[in-house]
């Protein structure tokens, strides 16, 4: 498997860690206040908000817009870890293997948001991205009781996970038993592990091969981790998901190779982009296009190489997607 060289001496992110996650909190008891006493940014109150009820409706999107407004910066002081993340992506497509993404709750939507987002822009559906949330594709619209805190349904859903495959785990408050029972498993199976939390103190921190931790601070309505601690984890996913398919040659340049055109207007975008990728008019692009079979990149490959379908669609056996191609056609790509 693929290792993930530690990261550069960093100020310490945590002034502690909480206690590693347990069996489901009931209805009362120990396991009840563990959970209350929960130590994380997102379920503290935010001082500068404790108004936010008696504000005119300007003033409460004032402070939701300045609370959102730093979101970005806290995601850059992860990047390196992002990287990280991304290169244990691109390994495990490579060798055959998949990337899961793991979660509850709002965390666990974004997941399959990202992963179902992949069809259509890159042409990659679950061979290479797989989204597993809690209580399954009905808690996309209605809150599933209790399945956040079922350790045994994450190890169920993700019980054919093999070793080259990749875990993200998504959990704002770093301790989602659902995800912690997905995460055993993969360990167990030997793939890498990933958490995605807005908690610097996340138990499920301990163990993974690479924790982004983003410390959002407290929520403008405390607790709602559907604000900018989801902010933060969404752009997160998409700075992952996207750079994973530039680096497995999924984009030509900046523009979108792997296309779905599924209706006219996209049919048509597709025409455009094979326009802004050769400097040839449309007329041109069009019928290399048809003849590709609606294949973007065998079609720019027959345009910028000047070869028919067949040697295009065979030049892209391999890796480096359209650059990889006119490489072995020992045709200049060009910049």
């Amino acid at each position: 498997m693929t290792s993930v060289p530690d990261a550069p001496p960093e100020p310490a992110e945590s002034g502690g860690s909480a206690p590693p996650p347990g069996p489901p909190p009931d209805a009362g008891g120990d396991d009840l206040l563990s959970v209350a006493r929960l130590a994380s940014p997102t379920e503290e109150r935010n001082p500068r908000t404790t108004d936010l009820d008696l504000l005119p409706a300007a003033d409460v999107v004032r402070l939701i817009l300045d609370e959102d407004a730093g979101v970005a910066s806290v995601v850059r002081g992860e990047r390196y870890r992002v990287t990280q993340a991304v290169e244990l992506a691109v390994a495990a497509i490579r060798a055959g293997g998949r990337v899961h993404y793991v979660g509850a709750g709002t965390s666990g939507r974004l997941g399959v948001l990202d992963a179902v987002e992949l069809a259509p822009t890159y042409g990659v559906g679950a061979e290479w991205f797989d989204a597993h949330l809690a209580g399954g594709p009905d808690a996309m619209t209605v809150s599933v009781e209790g399945a956040e805190d079922d350790v045994a349904g994450g190890r169920r859903d993700l019980d054919h996970v093999g070793p080259h495959d990749l875990v993200v785990g998504l959990a704002a408050s770093g301790r989602t038993p659902y995800v912690g029972g997905a995460f055993d498993l993969a360990r167990e199976r030997g793939a890498h592990t990933v958490l995605v939390s807005a908690n610097p103190t996340a138990s499920l921190a301990d163990g993974v091969d690479v924790a982004i931790l983003l410390d959002t601070g407290p929520e403008a309505v405390t607790g709602s981790t559907r604000m900018k601690a989801a902010t933060a984890q969404k752009i997160v996913l998409n700075t992952f998901s996207t750079a994973t398919m530039v680096r497995l040659g999924k984009t030509y340049s900046n523009l979108m190779v792997d296309v779905r055109a599924s209706n006219a207007k996209l049919r048509a975008r597709l025409v455009r982009l094979l326009g802004q990728a050769t400097g040839l008019e449309p007329e041109v692009c069009a019928p290399v296009l048809a003849d590709a079979g609606g294949e973007v990149q065998v079609a720019l490959v027959m345009l910028l190489a000047g070869v028919d379908a067949p040697a295009a669609r065979a030049a892209l056996h391999g890796d480096g997607g359209v650059r990889g191609a006119l490489g072995r056609l020992g045709a200049a790509p060009s910049r």
